[in-house]
């Protein structure tokens, strides 16, 4: 399976549509499977006084607050509907994360988006993925900030909105049935992949735990990827060695650029070099059966040895170890045979460094 890269341009436009469609042109030139935007309504997602986190602070200052600043970023609905025809133009996926309700439907019901994308944030918001869910398209969960509790619980919402049983109330007790169900297992297997994810801008290293990946697809039975907030590309790089399925990296034009999210993404440059890296892992990683290839195979008989006479040996002289020594190539005898012919008269007289054959060996 090859490695489903989504670019993610988050809100790296900065409100701006056209910045917006620069960012798609990124993601294509580079190869990306899909460019992913964050749609919302900002008065439906938080309230007017919600704090700033500390990145947020750290990366535009405390001078506004979260709602002033997310409202300066929030693209209009029509403004998405230029983007999705845009992307469809280009041939691209378009990709968006809701924050809202209205905006899930908006996403799912206007522009028939098949694959949403549920935000680390949006894990506890049952009515959220309840929703979601019922749609029956393809989910991307993000698990940043998330115990296995947490996880285990939204999946149980989400297999209850898949299966959408009328005759069963939603309720904790609904989503926990659902989810140990056979039903529910199986049709989560259908539509969800989990995202392994660190929620901090950009990541620190040791908090990264990347080992995670194949423990959430060992728990939960499900396809998991690494949505990447690191600086740098070499951590996605790993995480698809170990397994992951989904890469999901911040994307911007210019790190430096003014906004919350353009220093824990990465350049045009980054992203040719990530997409191009991803693809030459995937090659590398091959199959698990330890054979050998056919490009080594003709490099055998140069790297291995043979038996060969340590000194002139005369016919009817028994192989021992002063006359026996091990050197390249590996056309001979192989020196695994050591001690067997130790046991055996040499048929023929060999000079020093000629090579001991299978038929030199009659006992």
């Amino acid at each position: 399976m090859s490695t489903y890269i989504i670019a993610e341009a988050g809100v790296n436009h900065n409100g701006d549509l056209q910045l917006a469609k620069n960012l798609v042109d990124i993601a294509k030139n580079a190869e990306a499977n899909a460019v992913k935007f964050q749609t919302w309504k900002t008065e439906k997602v938080m309230k007017r006084n919600a704090p700033k986190a500390e990145y947020q602070i750290t990366n535009t200052g405390n001078e506004e607050t979260q709602y002033e600043m997310e409202k300066k970023l929030e693209l209009t609905y029509e403004e998405f509907i230029i983007l999705k025809e845009y992307c469809d133009q280009k041939k691209i996926d378009f990709l968006s994360t809701p924050f809202d309700i209205p905006s899930a439907q908006f996403l799912i019901e206007d522009l028939s988006l098949k694959t949403i994308k549920i935000p680390s944030g949006e894990i506890t918001n049952g009515p959220l993925l309840y929703e979601i869910a019922k749609h029956k398209v393809q989910i991307i969960l993000s698990t940043g900030m998330a115990t296995v509790a947490d996880i285990q619980l939204a999946l149980g919402v989400i297999a209850f909105g898949l299966l959408n049983d009328a005759n069963k109330k939603p309720c904790i007790e609904s989503f926990e049935q659902a989810y140990i169900s056979n039903e529910g297992q199986e049709i989560l297997k259908q539509y969800v992949t989990l995202l392994h994810c660190t929620t901090e801008y950009p990541a620190p290293y040791d908090s990264v735990n990347l080992h995670v990946i194949p423990s959430l697809k060992q728990t939960f039975g499900l396809e998991v990827g690494y949505s990447d907030h690191t600086e740098g590309n070499h951590v996605s790089l790993a995480a698809v060695t170990l397994g992951a399925t989904v890469i999901e990296k911040h994307i911007t034009y210019d790190k430096n650029a003014v906004g919350p999210d353009h220093r824990a993404s990465i350049e045009p440059k980054e992203l040719l070099e990530l997409i191009k890296n991803v693809k030459e892992i995937e090659v590398a990683l091959g199959k698990s059966v330890k054979v050998p290839d056919l490009t080594e195979i003709k490099n055998r008989s140069i790297a291995r040895k043979s038996l060969v006479a340590a000194k002139d040996i005369k016919v009817g002289t028994y192989f021992n170890d002063d006359n026996l020594d091990m050197k390249r190539p590996g056309t001979g005898l192989s020196p695994m045979y050591y001690w067997d012919i130790q046991k055996i008269k040499a048929t023929k007289d060999f000079v020093f460094d000629e090579e001991i054959q299978i038929h030199d060996c009659n006992n």
